[in-house]
């Protein structure tokens, strides 16, 4: 028996989400019906983000064990032959048995895309959240600086979360223009439940002068979901890549 971990690139808008649903076709589901068919034993991936519906990922991270025979890179070549064209190995290669991409240390990297200008752009719709009102980036960016370190991101966390701490580590934060692209990018070890929606949704609304930056770490310190912006939309988040320590 072999563990082999894959970089897993996929546009999330035809999935709901990465974690096996009943009402839905999702991404574990794909790769564990197509390795299934390949290996002709039963896997079942472990992915490292479990990402949301219609959220897409370039660098999710997930693991299988196997009792085959095929090196460890080659699982990349033989499995993008069957995943449909929206899902795609980017590396494989065998790890250690007990390594576990939830459980060990890493930073996740999340960017979020807003298309900012008077009229949608068709062809950024599944990418992007469009957006009509100006954005003051340099606002934006200001209210970046309370929520970088560690703090309780209770604000910041979607309803029905089920977890023993709200407590989380930002380690880095930026936001830039580039064009009518506003883009928010931010690093840490481990996001709650539609954390960075949220921060997205925040800082959308301190963008539009809505409140000022400083009011971000008033938001922080409330500890309450109701002090924060909306949810953004899912089709503007990206999960980077993930950073094994």
């Amino acid at each position: 028996m072999k563990r082999v971990r894959m970089v897993v690139a996929y546009d999330g808008t035809a999935y709901r989400g990465w974690q096996l649903q009943p009402n839905g076709i999702t991404i574990e589901q794909v790769l564990n019906r197509e390795l299934t068919a390949l290996l002709k034993e039963s896997i079942s991936v472990i992915g490292a983000s479990r990402t949301d519906s219609g959220v897409h990922a370039r660098g999710n991270v997930a693991v299988f064990d196997t009792e085959s025979r095929i090196p460890g890179e080659k699982f990349s070549y033989a499995l993008n032959q069957r995943l449909p064209e929206d899902i795609r190995i980017q590396l494989s290669e065998e790890v250690e048995p007990d390594f576990h991409p939830r459980y060990c240390d890493s930073e996740k990297t999340y960017e979020y895309r807003i298309l900012n200008r008077k009229f949608p752009v068709p062809t950024e719709r599944l990418y992007s959240y469009f957006y009509h009102y100006k954005l003051d980036v340099d606002k934006m960016k200001e209210a970046t600086s309370y929520l970088i370190g560690r703090h309780d991101f209770a604000s910041f966390c979607g309803s029905g979360a089920q977890v023993k701490t709200t407590i989380r580590t930002v380690t880095s934060m930026d936001v830039w223009r580039d064009g009518d692209m506003v883009t928010i990018r931010i690093s840490g070890t481990g996001f709650l439940y539609n954390m960075v929606r949220i921060i997205s949704g925040t800082l959308i609304e301190i963008g539009n002068g809505q409140y000022p930056p400083e009011r971000m770490d008033k938001i922080l310190k409330a500890c309450d979901r109701g002090a924060a912006g909306p949810t953004a939309p899912a089709q503007g988040l990206t999960l980077m890549g993930i950073e094994f320590f």
